[in-house]
């Protein structure tokens, strides 16, 4: 169900951006095993795009000797919308990192880039050309397009006022445990439940990336591609509450937590309310009961590295 969108200069995810330090094992993994299609390289630098998503990528790698979010990138309508949204930073003494210009990557277009508070880089684009991209056909367990991104802050609410602030983003629901507080709160850019999220931990660093599979069929035949595969599963296959998409959790070789998901809730804007759900509910957790629980899945998570902070990449 879906209804008018407020008015915002951000539209959608466009892309995020990874530094990895096995770059060949790691280029590997998401174009033979995730399914993902590389569309351009350089030294040391790959681009990775959705089968079915016009977006010129949705992943970029970079090889680096540490692990790290590059960036986090958004989509505007128009070259206007972010000058509009560049000025409206620069009036608010947000840190540029970029002025608005050119973009020189696959694709091109106008966009430029600056830090938000955790002094993380975000990055917003408009004009960027289109992709050729094709029909993902039934039975096909590869990525339609990316879903949502999801990062880690020392600082959850004081973000989710800044993006609400700034980046007009709207929050939908937040998972808490009593007597402990929040834990993740969803925010999305369009009527989609989600497209961004803000997790509590320790640091600046990133929680997990997730990709839109075709259908429920397609989504359970990646979940056992990988699983076939070896790769390390963390939680899953499931159904979440919030925003009642579903969840395969895997581990890429350089420790980023990447998702497979499909059916991601579409709200009508105008009437959502957002809740509050209670994660020592095992519905919350997961609906269908299939998984296993969520303390199993934080056992198993990788070593969670801080990102540099106020640091941008080279590229």
């Amino acid at each position: 169900m879906t209804g008018a969108a407020p008015d915002r200069l951000i539209t959608h995810l466009r892309h995020v951006d990874l530094a990895v330090p096995d770059f060949g094992r790691q280029l590997a993994f998401y174009q033979d095993l995730w399914g993902l299609e590389p569309v351009a390289s350089d030294t040391g630098l790959a681009f990775l795009a959705a089968v079915g998503s016009p977006e010129q990528y949705v992943v970029r790698l970079r090889e680096a000797t540490e692990k790290r979010v590059d960036l986090v990138s958004f989509g505007a309508a128009s070259a206007e919308d972010v000058d509009a949204l560049a000025e409206r930073l620069g009036r608010a003494g947000v840190r540029l990192v970029t002025e608005p210009g050119k973009v020189d990557l696959p694709g091109g277009g106008y966009g430029f880039r600056f830090f938000d508070p955790d002094g993380r880089v975000i990055e917003v684009s408009a004009d960027v050309a289109p992709r050729e991209h094709r029909k993902v056909e039934a039975g096909e367990s590869v990525p339609v397009r990316l879903s949502h991104c999801v990062i880690n802050s020392p600082d959850p609410d004081a973000l989710v006022s800044w993006y609400e602030q700034h980046l007009d983003f709207r929050l939908s629901d937040t998972l808490a445990i009593p007597h402990a507080g929040a834990l993740m709160h969803f925010m999305r850019c369009n009527p989609q439940h989600h497209s961004f999220a803000i997790a509590r931990g320790k640091h600046a660093s990133l929680h997990h990336v997730s990709f839109e599979m075709r259908g429920l069929d397609e989504f359970m035949r990646g979940t056992g591609r990988l699983l076939r595969a070896g790769a390390q599963l963390m939680w899953g296959p499931g159904r979440h509450l919030a925003g009642d998409n579903t969840f395969s959790y895997f581990v890429d070789p350089s420790a980023n937590v990447m998702e497979y998901t499909t059916e991601m809730e579409l709200l009508d804007e105008d009437a959502w309310h957002p809740a509050v759900h209670d994660l020592t509910d095992p519905s919350v957790q997961d609906q269908w009961g299939t998984a296993n629980s969520v303390e199993d899945m934080m056992a198993k998570s990788p070593a969670d590295t801080a990102d540099p902070v106020f640091v941008a990449p080279p590229v």
